[in-house]
């Protein structure tokens, strides 16, 4: 199964709602794909720090609370 099969898996699971499923999902996506589509179990907190410190207007996001961001790319770590 693929990552993000699985996470969704887990996130079914868990019962979160739809909208939080694909808010995490597409975080993950983001943040492998900033990474060279390097695998998250072959990153650390190196590689999640770079990904949070980007620029909002780089990433055309609204990031007020960083921590989240990081905890939804490492939802799947």
């Amino acid at each position: 199964m693929k990552l993000l099969d699985q996470v969704r898996h887990v996130i079914r699971k868990k019962h979160y709602s739809i909208r939080t499923e694909q808010a995490y999902t597409n975080w993950i996506r983001k943040f492998i794909l900033f990474n060279g589509k390097k695998h998250p179990k072959d990153m650390g907190e190196r590689e999640i720090s770079q990904y949070i410190s980007i620029p909002c207007s780089k990433e055309k996001c609204f990031r007020k609370y960083p921590e989240s961001s990081a905890q939804r790319c490492c939802f799947s770590l």
